[in-house]
Protein backbone atom coordinates (compact mmCIF):
# COMPACT_ATOMS: atom_id res chain seq x y z
CA UNK A 1 0.00 0.00 0.00
CA UNK A 2 1.54 3.30 -1.07
CA UNK A 3 2.06 5.96 1.53
CA UNK A 4 -0.09 9.05 1.16
CA UNK A 5 0.62 12.70 1.81
CA UNK A 6 -2.04 15.37 2.27
CA UNK A 7 -0.93 18.54 0.50
CA UNK A 8 -2.86 21.38 2.14
CA UNK A 9 -3.57 24.04 -0.47
CA UNK A 10 -6.38 25.88 -2.22
CA UNK A 11 -4.23 26.76 -5.21
CA UNK A 12 -1.72 24.00 -6.06
CA UNK A 13 -0.21 25.76 -9.10
CA UNK A 14 3.45 25.32 -9.97
CA UNK A 15 4.59 24.68 -6.39
CA UNK A 16 1.93 22.00 -5.91
CA UNK A 17 2.97 20.21 -9.09
CA UNK A 18 6.61 20.33 -8.03
CA UNK A 19 5.76 18.76 -4.67
CA UNK A 20 3.54 16.08 -6.24
CA UNK A 21 6.39 15.09 -8.55
CA UNK A 22 9.01 15.19 -5.78
CA UNK A 23 6.98 12.93 -3.49
CA UNK A 24 6.16 10.58 -6.37
CA UNK A 25 9.89 10.13 -6.94
CA UNK A 26 10.09 8.94 -3.33
CA UNK A 27 7.16 6.56 -3.70
CA UNK A 28 4.52 8.74 -2.06
CA UNK A 29 1.15 9.78 -3.45
CA UNK A 30 0.04 13.37 -2.84
CA UNK A 31 -3.60 14.36 -2.49
CA UNK A 32 -4.59 18.02 -2.48
CA UNK A 33 -6.70 19.00 0.52
CA UNK A 34 -8.50 22.27 1.20
CA UNK A 35 -8.97 23.04 4.88
CA UNK A 36 -12.33 24.55 3.95
CA UNK A 37 -13.59 21.02 3.19
CA UNK A 38 -12.41 19.44 6.45
CA UNK A 39 -14.56 19.14 9.55
CA UNK A 40 -14.70 17.67 13.05
CA UNK A 41 -17.69 15.63 14.25
CA UNK A 42 -17.64 14.43 17.86
CA UNK A 43 -21.38 13.64 18.00
CA UNK A 44 -20.91 9.91 17.48
CA UNK A 45 -23.53 9.91 14.72
CA UNK A 46 -21.03 9.75 11.88
CA UNK A 47 -18.53 6.94 11.61
CA UNK A 48 -15.05 7.59 10.30
CA UNK A 49 -13.06 4.61 9.11
CA UNK A 50 -9.81 6.37 10.00
CA UNK A 51 -10.72 6.02 13.69
CA UNK A 52 -10.91 9.71 14.56
CA UNK A 53 -13.52 12.46 14.68
CA UNK A 54 -11.53 14.46 12.11
CA UNK A 55 -12.84 14.21 8.56
CA UNK A 56 -10.48 14.96 5.67
CA UNK A 57 -11.72 14.58 2.08
CA UNK A 58 -9.83 11.77 0.36
CA UNK A 59 -8.70 10.26 3.66
CA UNK A 60 -11.94 8.74 4.98
CA UNK A 61 -10.45 5.25 5.12
CA UNK A 62 -7.16 6.14 6.78
CA UNK A 63 -5.46 9.28 7.97
CA UNK A 64 -2.57 10.63 5.88
CA UNK A 65 0.93 9.48 6.67
CA UNK A 66 1.98 13.12 6.75
CA UNK A 67 0.67 16.61 5.99
CA UNK A 68 2.56 19.21 3.97
CA UNK A 69 1.07 22.70 4.40
CA UNK A 70 1.40 24.74 1.23
CA UNK A 71 -1.30 27.27 2.02
CA UNK A 72 -3.93 28.24 4.58
CA UNK A 73 -7.05 29.90 3.23
CA UNK A 74 -7.83 33.37 4.54
CA UNK A 75 -11.18 34.37 6.02
CA UNK A 76 -12.78 35.61 9.20
CA UNK A 77 -10.99 35.12 12.51
CA UNK A 78 -13.26 32.15 13.26
CA UNK A 79 -12.58 30.57 9.88
CA UNK A 80 -8.82 30.88 10.17
CA UNK A 81 -8.86 29.58 13.75
CA UNK A 82 -10.83 26.54 12.60
CA UNK A 83 -8.43 25.84 9.72
CA UNK A 84 -5.57 25.90 12.21
CA UNK A 85 -7.64 23.70 14.56
CA UNK A 86 -7.61 21.03 11.83
CA UNK A 87 -3.81 21.19 11.69
CA UNK A 88 -3.58 21.12 15.49
CA UNK A 89 -5.88 18.07 15.52
CA UNK A 90 -3.63 16.26 13.04
CA UNK A 91 -0.66 16.98 15.28
CA UNK A 92 -2.57 15.56 18.28
CA UNK A 93 -3.15 12.41 16.21
CA UNK A 94 0.66 12.02 15.95
CA UNK A 95 0.76 12.95 12.27
CA UNK A 96 3.60 15.11 10.98
CA UNK A 97 2.36 18.57 9.99
CA UNK A 98 5.05 20.41 8.01
CA UNK A 99 5.15 23.34 8.92
CA UNK A 100 3.08 22.97 12.07
CA UNK A 101 0.03 25.05 12.95
CA UNK A 102 2.01 26.67 15.75
CA UNK A 103 4.82 27.63 13.37
CA UNK A 104 2.33 29.11 10.91
CA UNK A 105 0.64 31.09 13.69
CA UNK A 106 3.99 32.51 14.73
CA UNK A 107 5.07 33.58 11.27
CA UNK A 108 1.77 34.83 9.83
CA UNK A 109 1.51 37.16 12.81
CA UNK A 110 4.31 39.67 12.21
CA UNK A 111 4.07 40.88 15.80
CA UNK A 112 4.83 37.46 17.26
CA UNK A 113 7.65 36.93 14.76
CA UNK A 114 9.24 40.22 15.84
CA UNK A 115 8.82 39.30 19.51
CA UNK A 116 10.36 35.84 19.14
CA UNK A 117 13.30 37.11 17.09
CA UNK A 118 14.00 39.78 19.69
CA UNK A 119 13.70 37.26 22.54
CA UNK A 120 16.25 35.05 20.79
CA UNK A 121 18.68 37.96 20.47
CA UNK A 122 18.42 38.07 16.68
CA UNK A 123 18.77 41.49 15.07
CA UNK A 124 15.37 42.57 13.79
CA UNK A 125 14.42 46.20 13.05
CA UNK A 126 13.04 48.29 15.95
CA UNK A 127 9.28 47.74 15.83
CA UNK A 128 6.19 48.94 17.67
CA UNK A 129 2.96 46.90 17.71
CA UNK A 130 -0.27 47.96 19.41
CA UNK A 131 -3.49 49.93 19.03
CA UNK A 132 -2.77 53.10 21.03
CA UNK A 133 -2.62 55.89 18.46
CA UNK A 134 -0.65 58.24 20.72
CA UNK A 135 2.09 55.69 21.40
CA UNK A 136 2.15 54.78 17.71
CA UNK A 137 2.65 58.41 16.70
CA UNK A 138 5.32 58.81 19.39
CA UNK A 139 7.27 55.87 17.95
CA UNK A 140 7.08 57.38 14.46
CA UNK A 141 8.15 60.85 15.62
CA UNK A 142 11.08 59.40 17.56
CA UNK A 143 12.28 57.42 14.54
CA UNK A 144 11.90 60.40 12.21
CA UNK A 145 13.82 62.60 14.66
CA UNK A 146 16.67 60.06 14.53
CA UNK A 147 16.79 60.38 10.75
CA UNK A 148 14.99 57.11 10.05
CA UNK A 149 11.93 56.32 7.97
CA UNK A 150 9.15 54.03 9.20
CA UNK A 151 7.27 51.27 7.38
CA UNK A 152 3.64 50.68 8.33
CA UNK A 153 2.54 47.11 7.64
CA UNK A 154 -0.63 45.07 8.15
CA UNK A 155 -0.11 42.61 11.01
CA UNK A 156 -1.23 39.83 8.67
CA UNK A 157 0.08 40.17 5.15
CA UNK A 158 2.60 38.88 2.63
CA UNK A 159 4.33 39.53 -0.69
CA UNK A 160 4.96 43.18 0.17
CA UNK A 161 1.29 44.12 -0.15
CA UNK A 162 -0.19 47.21 1.55
CA UNK A 163 3.14 48.50 2.86
CA UNK A 164 3.35 52.25 3.49
CA UNK A 165 6.51 54.32 3.91
CA UNK A 166 6.44 57.22 6.36
CA UNK A 167 9.19 59.68 5.50
CA UNK A 168 8.21 62.98 7.16
CA UNK A 169 5.99 64.29 9.99
CA UNK A 170 3.22 65.24 7.56
CA UNK A 171 2.84 61.55 6.66
CA UNK A 172 1.90 60.55 10.21
CA UNK A 173 -1.82 61.23 9.93
CA UNK A 174 -2.13 60.08 6.31
CA UNK A 175 -1.26 56.39 6.45
CA UNK A 176 -3.86 53.63 6.73
CA UNK A 177 -4.21 51.52 9.87
CA UNK A 178 -5.23 47.92 9.20
CA UNK A 179 -7.89 46.49 11.53
CA UNK A 180 -7.02 48.97 14.29
CA UNK A 181 -3.58 47.49 14.98
CA UNK A 182 -0.37 49.37 14.23
CA UNK A 183 2.68 47.43 13.08
CA UNK A 184 5.39 50.05 12.68
CA UNK A 185 8.97 49.17 11.82
CA UNK A 186 12.11 51.14 11.20
CA UNK A 187 12.91 51.22 7.48
CA UNK A 188 16.31 49.68 6.79
CA UNK A 189 18.14 51.80 4.26
CA UNK A 190 20.17 49.58 1.93
CA UNK A 191 21.10 52.00 -0.83
CA UNK A 192 20.42 55.33 -2.47
CA UNK A 193 17.91 54.12 -5.05
CA UNK A 194 16.06 50.78 -5.00
CA UNK A 195 15.91 48.42 -2.03
CA UNK A 196 17.51 45.00 -1.92
CA UNK A 197 17.58 42.08 0.46
CA UNK A 198 18.49 38.40 0.63
CA UNK A 199 16.05 35.50 0.69
CA UNK A 200 17.71 32.59 2.44
CA UNK A 201 15.99 29.21 2.20
CA UNK A 202 16.50 27.00 5.25
CA UNK A 203 15.45 23.36 5.57
CA UNK A 204 16.06 21.77 8.96
CA UNK A 205 19.40 23.09 10.14
CA UNK A 206 20.82 23.74 6.67
CA UNK A 207 20.79 26.65 4.25
CA UNK A 208 20.08 25.06 0.87
CA UNK A 209 20.03 28.17 -1.32
CA UNK A 210 19.94 31.95 -1.30
CA UNK A 211 19.32 34.82 -3.65
CA UNK A 212 19.50 38.58 -3.70
CA UNK A 213 16.30 40.45 -4.53
CA UNK A 214 16.37 43.96 -5.94
CA UNK A 215 13.21 46.05 -6.07
CA UNK A 216 12.05 48.62 -8.55
CA UNK A 217 11.54 51.00 -5.62
CA UNK A 218 11.77 50.59 -1.83
CA UNK A 219 10.04 47.17 -1.85
CA UNK A 220 12.12 44.21 -3.02
CA UNK A 221 9.52 41.41 -3.08
CA UNK A 222 9.39 39.43 -6.33
CA UNK A 223 5.57 39.69 -6.26
CA UNK A 224 6.01 43.46 -6.57
CA UNK A 225 8.36 43.28 -9.54
CA UNK A 226 11.61 42.62 -7.70
CA UNK A 227 14.36 40.84 -9.63
CA UNK A 228 16.19 37.73 -8.43
CA UNK A 229 19.95 37.34 -8.63
CA UNK A 230 22.24 34.51 -7.66
CA UNK A 231 24.02 35.22 -4.39
CA UNK A 232 26.63 33.44 -2.30
CA UNK A 233 26.22 34.30 1.37
CA UNK A 234 28.83 34.12 4.11
CA UNK A 235 28.60 32.31 7.45
CA UNK A 236 27.18 35.36 9.22
CA UNK A 237 24.14 35.44 6.92
CA UNK A 238 23.70 31.66 7.11
CA UNK A 239 23.91 31.43 10.90
CA UNK A 240 21.49 34.34 11.35
CA UNK A 241 18.96 32.68 9.03
CA UNK A 242 19.24 29.33 10.79
CA UNK A 243 18.89 30.99 14.20
CA UNK A 244 15.77 32.79 12.98
CA UNK A 245 14.15 29.54 11.85
CA UNK A 246 15.00 27.93 15.18
CA UNK A 247 13.53 30.90 17.07
CA UNK A 248 10.12 30.39 15.47
CA UNK A 249 10.46 26.57 15.52
CA UNK A 250 9.91 25.71 11.85
CA UNK A 251 10.88 22.73 9.73
CA UNK A 252 11.70 25.04 6.83
CA UNK A 253 11.37 28.72 6.00
CA UNK A 254 12.31 31.54 3.72
CA UNK A 255 14.23 34.09 5.78
CA UNK A 256 14.55 37.68 4.58
CA UNK A 257 17.72 39.49 5.62
CA UNK A 258 18.69 43.10 4.96
CA UNK A 259 22.06 44.82 5.35
CA UNK A 260 22.05 48.49 6.27
CA UNK A 261 24.51 51.15 5.12
CA UNK A 262 26.74 50.39 8.13
CA UNK A 263 26.95 46.71 7.23
CA UNK A 264 24.68 45.47 10.03
CA UNK A 265 22.37 42.55 9.23
CA UNK A 266 18.67 42.52 10.12
CA UNK A 267 16.10 39.72 9.84
CA UNK A 268 12.89 41.30 8.56
CA UNK A 269 10.70 38.25 7.97
CA UNK A 270 10.52 34.49 8.49
CA UNK A 271 8.08 32.97 6.01
CA UNK A 272 6.58 29.57 6.91
CA UNK A 273 5.01 29.01 3.46
CA UNK A 274 7.67 30.47 1.16
CA UNK A 275 7.63 30.39 -2.61
CA UNK A 276 10.76 29.15 -4.35
CA UNK A 277 10.21 29.55 -8.08
CA UNK A 278 12.35 32.69 -8.17
CA UNK A 279 14.99 31.02 -6.02
CA UNK A 280 15.25 28.09 -8.42
CA UNK A 281 15.61 30.44 -11.38
CA UNK A 282 19.00 31.57 -10.06
CA UNK A 283 20.14 28.36 -8.35
CA UNK A 284 20.89 24.93 -9.76
CA UNK A 285 18.67 22.76 -7.56
CA UNK A 286 15.16 21.35 -7.23
CA UNK A 287 13.82 22.73 -3.97
CA UNK A 288 10.83 20.36 -3.89
CA UNK A 289 13.19 17.37 -3.86
CA UNK A 290 15.04 18.80 -0.86
CA UNK A 291 11.75 19.47 0.93
CA UNK A 292 10.41 15.99 0.19
CA UNK A 293 13.62 14.42 1.49
CA UNK A 294 13.48 16.34 4.77
CA UNK A 295 9.74 15.72 5.10
CA UNK A 296 10.18 11.96 4.79
CA UNK A 297 13.05 12.02 7.30
CA UNK A 298 10.95 14.02 9.78
CA UNK A 299 8.02 11.63 9.27
CA UNK A 300 10.23 8.64 10.03
CA UNK A 301 11.68 10.32 13.11
CA UNK A 302 8.19 11.07 14.41
CA UNK A 303 7.09 7.49 13.75
CA UNK A 304 10.11 6.16 15.66
CA UNK A 305 9.34 8.44 18.62
CA UNK A 306 5.69 7.35 18.62
CA UNK A 307 6.71 3.68 18.73
CA UNK A 308 9.25 4.35 21.48
CA UNK A 309 6.63 6.03 23.63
Amino acid sequence: MSKRIALVTDDPGWHGRELHNAFARKGYKCTNVSLTDCYINVSGHEKNKNGSSLFIPGFEGALPDGVFVRGVQGGTLEEVVFYLDVLHALHELKILVYNSARAIERSVDKGMTSFLLDQAGIHTPPTWIGNDVHQAYSFIRRELAMGNKVVAKPLFGSQGKDLQLICKPEDITNFKVYNKIYYLQRFIQTGDESAFDWRIFVIGDRVIASMRREGMDWISNVANGGKCYSAVINDQFAEMAKDAVQAVDMHYAGVDVMQDLDGKLWVTEVNSIPAWKGLESVNNLVVADRLAEDFVNCMQTQADLTVAN
